[in-house]
């Protein structure tokens, strides 16, 4: 588990199965109890990394297309007090 804010986050588990269910790549484990449980491929360490923040080493906090997206954000919200 790598996402920082996650309750299991540093904990390791053994992949039961991968696949795509509700539009998205999800990771299947058995918990402690032996539940299967499941999360979103990205907050685990069996994705592969971001080709955008492998290039950029840390030398850049955000990505071109999350910059536009908040960009655009910002112009609704700007125009909606209008």
């Amino acid at each position: 588990m790598t996402h920082p804010f996650h309750p299991l986050a540093g904990r390791e588990f053994e992949l039961a199965t991968y696949k795509k269910a509700w539009g998205e790549d999800r990771v299947y484990f058995c918990d402690d109890a032996g539940r299967l449980q499941h999360m979103p491929v990205g907050w685990t360490s069996v994705a592969p990394p971001d080709p955008f923040r492998a290039v950029a080493a840390g030398r850049c906090c955000f990505r071109t297309e999350d910059l536009l997206r908040l960009a655009d954000l910002v112009a609704r919200l700007r125009g909606s007090r209008a």
